[in-house]
């Protein structure tokens, strides 16, 4: 053998374990052939065996190792796909600076870094475990409202699995007065201001809700609503508002002495 080639059969074991170790690792991590070049054919047909080997199995950890960190937060990698939908509509439509700043802080606070498809998740559970979970995200909107403190649990419960989570923004006209209403809103945090006609403004805010009176008079919007601040609010359409009361016609007397009070007000002014 010529000087260049280390002689290894009388080194120890450990010796020629590592050599070997070192070859080895050399072309199944494809960066070189080791300390020699291959010298005859079937060295060659061999390290070229063992490179195809080496980027084959590289070629696959990188893709487990890729979709494991995918997986660990499947969540924020919706989000991010989407929100670059987003930006891509954005710039496609040529939308304006502040619409896509206002765009871009609506997705910030409606989903937070996080995407899910609850409506989907929701759906695939039993009826007990769906209306568990809702109550449990409501709680704080059911313990700040009064109406629902004092009323028979039955009836929150299928209030509460009727709601729709929407977020507004500040400046935003939740209502406007003279349109026909389809929705009311609960409050779970957030200031509005109810303005009427006489442009005197009525604040609400956690624990408080409004939009009901025209469901009750099935006419127009008496009043206009702005968000104040950044509100996190639960709508009901004028549907599943009627169907709920059918069931419980105690509480519509209870949404109707609201109404009355506020229709009074709104009439002083």
């Amino acid at each position: 053998p010529s000087t260049s080639v280390p002689v290894l059969q009388n080194d120890s074991w450990g010796k020629q374990y590592s050599h070997a170790l070192f070859k080895a690792m050399s072309h199944m991590l494809c960066i070189g052939y080791g300390q020699q070049a291959p010298e005859g054919m079937t060295d060659v047909w061999l390290t070229m065996l063992s490179m195809i080997v080496g980027a084959t199995c590289y070629a696959m950890f990188i893709g487990h190792a890729t979709a494991l960190i995918q997986s660990l937060d499947s969540s924020r990698r919706q989000y991010q796909e989407k929100y670059k939908q987003v930006e891509q509509y954005m710039s496609f439509h040529k939308l304006p600076g502040d619409t896509r700043q206002r765009i871009h802080e609506y997705y910030e606070h409606r989903y937070q870094g996080k995407m899910f498809d609850e409506e989907n998740i929701l759906g695939e559970l039993s009826e007990p475990l769906k209306e568990e979970i809702i109550n449990f995200n409501c709680r704080n909107l059911v313990a700040n409202m009064p109406l629902f403190a004092n009323a028979d649990p039955n009836f929150v419960t299928a209030m509460l699995t009727k709601l729709r989570f929407e977020v507004f923004q500040p400046g935003d006209f939740i209502i406007r007065e003279g349109t026909v209403g389809k929705k009311m809103y609960f409050i779970q945090h957030g200031v509005v201001s109810i303005l009427t006609k006489g442009n005197k403004e009525t604040k609400l805010s956690d624990g408080s809700y409004f939009g009901e009176i025209c469901l009750l008079t099935r006419g127009r919007r008496t009043a206009s609503v702005r968000a104040d601040t950044y509100c996190r609010l639960y709508s009901l359409s004028v549907d599943n508002f009627n169907e709920v009361l059918e069931e419980y016609p105690m509480m519509r007397r209870a949404f109707e002495t609201v109404a009355m009070d506020r229709l009074d007000r709104i009439g002083e002014e």
